[in-house]
């Protein structure tokens, strides 16, 4: 399998925000890659194997986003006036009711189409709690410390090893205000569907990291959160911690 590199203006914009080691940039230039190209709308040249899979035919039908979408709000539904961080966010806010809650949102992503295109669209949706998305990378928030209530990040950190994950939750940490909640997902690597999802995101350009939850929960723990709830779905289990 080929892996395309992000463009020059990628390169420019993206390795300018990061301090990472050599190996993250690698992992987080791939991510970043697989999701322009995916936002772009881009054609994927798979093997004719992969695209025979079910799996490949639930992706390409748009069946395959509700088994992979963690709603982080059924375990921490944020409340009016909080701060909250969505870490890796996607377009998510062009998805879930976030203005139905009355909580001001700020975003972090590593794709230049989402950052750009969320920034485009936000401030029309609701220019008070819509509070921008700034592009870079989880193991470096550059926000100030204890800014926020609650910290978002589901959906990605499938795609890194533990060490990152260490480095990530440590920052998250930094960043909540005592007593701060982090809800995150992590990929279940005994889910039905888990194997054959591993293989098709890497095929799309982004290897996917099968370990086992319980390490995933061990990491939060030492970095110093209880884990007060969680909520298996089809291929994440979501997370609900409080530092």
């Amino acid at each position: 399998m080929s892996k395309q590199g992000l463009n020059s203006a990628d390169n420019a914009q993206w390795f300018s925000l990061t301090n990472a080691s050599e190996d993250w940039n690698t992992k987080l230039s791939a991510v970043a890659t697989r999701y322009n190209r995916a936002y772009r709308q881009e054609a994927f040249d798979l093997p004719a194997e992969v695209e025979a899979m079910p799996i490949f035919r639930e992706w390409t039908s748009g069946n395959l986003e509700a088994k992979v979408a963690s709603p982080f709000w059924d375990v921490a539904q944020p409340k009016k006036g909080q701060r909250c961080l969505d870490i890796g966010c996607g377009v998510s806010f062009l998805i879930y009711p976030w203005r139905d809650w009355g909580a001001l949102f700020y975003g972090l992503e590593i794709s230049t189409v989402a950052q750009e295109g969320l920034n485009a669209r936000g401030p029309q949706l609701n220019s008070k709690l819509y509070k921008g998305v700034e592009l870079g990378a989880a193991h470096a928030l550059s926000y100030p410390d204890a800014q926020f209530d609650l910290a978002i990040a589901t959906g990605w950190s499938c795609y890194y090893s533990l060490s990152y994950w260490e480095t990530v939750v440590a920052q998250v940490k930094r960043v909540l205000q005592p007593g701060g909640v982090f809800v995150f997902d992590a990929l279940n690597p005994d889910a039905a569907l888990a194997e054959n999802w591993a293989i098709l995101e890497t095929y799309l350009g982004a290897e996917v990291f099968l370990e086992p939850l319980a390490e995933w929960e061990a990491v939060v723990r030492k970095g110093g959160a209880k884990i007060v709830k969680q909520q298996p779905g089809e291929l994440f289990t979501l997370y609900k911690a409080q530092f």
